[in-house]
């Protein structure tokens, strides 16, 4: 695209959710992705390095407002309290104002962390964390009518357990997925008009894809579908002189091996289960335990996940704490444990400031920190090879005294889980894939430089980058940066100065998130992101 035209005054955010550079940057060379290829040629791509974890909670709301988890105020898909207990992170807990409730209007579709929808200038359809289509997923509300009469009936995500054993069955339903996702795109383009500063939509197929199918044909063939909607996106683009992003919030690639970080906490005595004590203790001593309880369950027709869909999630809580089973809070003795891994790797020092049970003076969690950085660093194959890449939480995550000690991932080949099992290493089973920290990125409009190289770019410079290409200022605290690569040198931005405002927290609506969040726990687990 040529530089000579001033600023676009609109962007358009096209989200692919765990795509990585080197199949976009392969099979568009190869000719099988001609939009792609377009992209390349006609704007500025790199890669784009996401969170630590790089995972969709921490990385779409980065991607959204430019900023690190720490200001934005999302950790994982479960948020740990104080009682050791855990609640579903929404778009309640967001802390930083995302895009599209800086530009207005705005129209945003099934992005990430969105429940419940927020009252914006435009529209917005939630998008993963949402329970079900029976609670309000919409703004305005009439757009669920709308959906409902247009699409059918609109799928939030696939009950993956389900197509455990069945990959072409799953890989049509994934498509189909996709193609009712383009519905709802265009329905909101519809109902958009001309009157739009900021179109944010998000395909989460090709991740949800990925983790249970890595075969090249079969992701070629899913590429190409994603490649046909980038067309249809860029011809709406450029009917309305608007630039467009095309990015993702981590990479993917192929796993062999689960690493279980609570056991080797637990070997090393940092981490203690709970004794065989009381009515969990008389349960264990009859052989009693969660598998042989659902196991008896399914001989008569119950599974579980009929009771997690029928029963009230504070009954199951209750049943789950008296259970004995491999529930990674449950079966923790916290007056005991000084160290334990939540979620995706957030590894807590059980200290007495955080947790009500908590055991570790604060004064003494720099060198405990330090003690536990060598024991998982010390974790290695036959090849004495390190499997697990440790960060530390305050250098990471600096604003926030609250946030996780440590970050532990696993290597390329390994993720990490955090169930207590009985050994270090465990088949992945089902999952064939999971995330790695590099990404897309991909932008082509008016000021736009073509062909160019995008170099060094990270989840929190996208919001930046847009901001500024479209002549509004940044946030102050903002801690990405512009990428000026991406601009042409004689374009207004390339040229202009990047303006601050001061922008304040979002405020938290009136009220709790009431909603009954067992549907995507399931789903959760079914991608293998929950125990």
């Amino acid at each position: 695209m040529s530089g000579s035209t001033p600023t676009s005054e609109r962007a358009f955010v096209l989200g692919l959710d765990g795509v990585p550079w080197r199949l976009i940057e392969q099979w568009s060379d190869e000719g099988e992705l001609p939009n792609f290829a377009r992209m390349r040629e006609e704007g500025a791509s790199g890669t784009l390095e996401s969170t630590r974890p790089p995972t969709t909670p921490l990385a779409w709301p980065s991607i959204a407002t430019g900023v690190w988890p720490d200001k934005h105020g999302i950790y994982g898909f479960q948020n740990l309290s104080e009682e050791y207990s855990h609640e579903m992170y929404t778009s309640h807990d967001i802390q930083q104002p995302p895009l599209w409730e800086q530009l207005q209007p705005a129209h945003v579709g099934n992005v990430p962390m969105t429940f419940p929808a927020r009252d914006i200038d435009g529209s917005m359809v939630t998008g993963m964390m949402t329970p079900s289509t029976d609670q309000e997923f919409t703004h305005p509300p009439d757009l669920g009518d709308e959906l409902e009469s247009r699409v059918g009936e609109y799928e939030i995500s696939l009950d993956y357990p389900e197509y455990a054993d069945r990959p072409d069955e799953f890989e049509e339903a994934v498509s189909n997925m996709l193609e009712q996702r383009r519905e709802v795109m265009q329905l909101q383009m519809d109902r958009a008009g001309d009157d739009w500063q900021l179109f944010f939509f998000v395909y989460t197929a090709p991740d949800r894809f990925q983790h249970l199918v890595w075969d090249m044909d079969r992701l070629l063939a899913h590429y190409k579908k994603l490649d046909d909607l980038l067309g249809d996106v860029m011809d709406y683009t450029d009917e309305h002189d608007a630039d467009l992003y095309v990015v993702s919030d981590h990479g993917f690639g192929e796993i062999h091996d689960l690493i279980y970080v609570n056991h080797i906490l637990e070997r090393e005595g940092y981490l203690f289960r709970r004794e065989d004590e009381g009515t969990r203790g008389a349960l264990a001593s009859l052989g009693i335990s969660r598998d042989s309880i659902t196991n008896m369950l399914e001989r008569v027709g119950i599974s579980e996940e009929m009771l997690v869909s029928n029963l009230p999630r504070s009954l199951l809580d209750t049943v789950a704490e008296q259970i004995p089973g491999d529930h990674a809070l449950y079966d923790v003795d916290y007056e005991r444990t000084v160290a334990f891994v939540h979620d995706a790797g957030n590894c807590y020092i059980n200290d007495s400031r955080r947790f009500e049970n908590g055991i570790v003076s604060p004064s003494d969690v720099p060198e405990i920190k330090e003690e536990l950085i060598d024991v998982f660093e010390s974790v290695t194959d036959a090849n004495d090879r390190q499997l697990l890449e440790v960060y530390d939480g305050d250098e990471l995550f600096p604003t926030d005294p609250d946030s996780p000690d440590l970050i532990v991932n696993g290597i390329d080949g390994y993720d990490v889980r955090n169930g207590i099992e009985d050994e270090v290493l465990g088949d992945t089973g089902n999952y064939a894939a999971s995330h790695r920290s590099t990404g897309i990125m991909l932008c082509r409009g008016p000021s736009i430089d073509s062909g160019a190289t995008l170099r060094g770019a990270r989840v929190v410079d996208v919001a930046p980058t847009l901001l500024h290409g479209i002549g509004e200022p940044v946030p102050a605290n903002a801690d990405g940066r512009v990428l000026f690569d991406a601009f042409d040198e004689s374009a207004t931005p390339a040229t202009t100065k990047v303006q601050r405002s001061e922008v304040s927290k979002v405020a938290t609506p009136d009220g709790e998130v009431d909603e009954d969040f067992d549907d995507v726990e399931d789903r959760l687990k079914g991608l293998g992101y929950m125990e």
